[in-house]
């Protein structure tokens, strides 16, 4: 009974982490059941991380520009400028592969730090000075394709980055080998890194969770890890868009939790003043969180890009309201100072499987924005009452 009532106070006292993770278990129960299972094979849910894969990464720069009490509205429409000029590179000048998304991604820290400028050093608020980049931005993309509108890339090393999968080493019981070992590589180090930061807790007299509560959290996750692994094994395996989400995770998890820039980060969102005080350049936060999300829109970029094997017209359009979207659906509060970047990727699967199930039970579009409006709305007041109970 004891360890029923701490579960019941845990989840209380972290609803904010929880919640979304609980939304997600519900959105992906009731799809299951409405589409008998339909949802949860293994074509759906790969298909519907790899829809998810360049909005999540966005949303993991998005996070933390909200952090700092700051917002960029230019990410959509760079990040389909950035896919057009991989595009332009690999098609009409010959550039390879290897060296084109070094290029695009050195333009989308300089596009990102020149945000960071007007915003810091100028003093313009973000909001209008990435409303300016997303108008021109707009109007370069329009530029580049103006001639063909649209430009094929014919490219299979390039497309196999949207479109392709990690090579099996042989198939097990018509399962992919090589996404299986991932998929136990990842359980291993969760599960250390949860005893790795449940011994640093003990070692300095921060209070943990009991041993059966800290065991059912490792194996419930560890499940849920294991489980997805066996779905999408039992398909192609792992593609490279969610292995480059997974990678993405796992580095800005490590810089934002483990590093002084991470906590740097959080400060200068919980108050920028007092940070300030304390000796932290702020400007200089403010530049490296911009450049992030600018290289961020271009890895979007290339990921949209390849997925789609062609640069459009009307690439990257809504692109940077899904991203706040998923961001705020993902636990970051409009406050600042907090937001965590594995919630923003839960938010982007979250945006993801909507989609996906409304699109399997054959609901109209305009429903669906609809929707998906209401479970923004949601997020935004559900941050707005706990802050309040806090």
């Amino acid at each position: 009974m004891n360890v029923i009532q701490e579960a019941r106070t845990l989840i209380h006292e972290n609803i904010r982490d929880y919640g979304m993770y609980i939304a997600l278990f519900v959105i992906i129960l009731t799809f299951s059941i409405m589409t008998d299972g339909l949802f949860m094979s293994s074509r759906n849910i790969s298909n519907l991380l790899d829809s998810a894969g360049y909005i999540a990464v966005l949303a993991v720069g998005m996070t933390l520009v909200i952090v700092i009490r700051h917002i960029d509205l230019s990410v959509g429409y760079a990040a389909g400028f950035l896919g057009a000029i991989a595009a332009i590179l690999l098609t009409q000048t010959g550039v390879p592969v290897f060296l084109t998304i070094p290029i695009i991604l050195v333009l989308g820290v300089a596009i990102g730090l020149f945000n960071g400028v007007l915003v810091a050093k100028i003093g313009i608020p973000s909001f209008v000075a990435t409303l300016a980049g997303m108008l021109i931005f707009r109007g370069a993309l329009l530029q580049v394709t103006e001639k063909t509108g649209t430009i094929i890339i014919q490219d299979d090393k390039f497309n196999a980055i949207g479109n392709g999968f990690i090579p099996s080493l042989m198939q097990v019981s018509g399962l992919h080998l090589l996404s299986l070992l991932v998929g136990v590589v990842g359980i291993l180090l969760y599960i250390y890194s949860e005893f790795s930061n449940r011994k640093n807790k003990i070692k300095y007299n921060f209070e943990v969770v009991s041993k059966p509560i800290f065991a059912l959290k490792l194996v419930f996750v560890s499940g849920i890890i294991g489980y997805i692994t066996w779905i999408l094994a039992g398909y192609n395996g792992f593609s490279w868009t969610v292995i480059i989400m997974l990678l993405v995770v796992i580095i800005y998890h490590f810089l934002t939790t483990k590093t002084v820039l991470g906590r740097h980060i959080y400060a200068v969102g919980s108050n920028p003043e007092a940070a300030h005080l304390s000796g932290i350049n702020v400007k200089k936060i403010t530049y490296i969180v911009f450049g992030s999300m600018g290289m961020l829109a271009a890895l979007s970029g290339i990921l949209f890009t390849a997925r789609l094997q062609s640069a459009t017209t009307t690439a990257g359009t809504l692109f940077e309201l899904d991203a706040i979207a998923a961001a705020y659906v993902g636990g970051v509060s409009s406050a600042g100072g907090v937001g965590k970047v594995t919630g923003a990727i839960i938010g982007a699967i979250v945006m993801a499987s909507l989609s996906s199930g409304m699109n399997l039970l054959g609901v109209g579009i305009s429903y669906q924005y609809m929707i998906r409006g209401g479970v923004l709305a949601g997020a935004v007041i559900f941050d707005v009452m706990t802050r309040k109970k806090r």
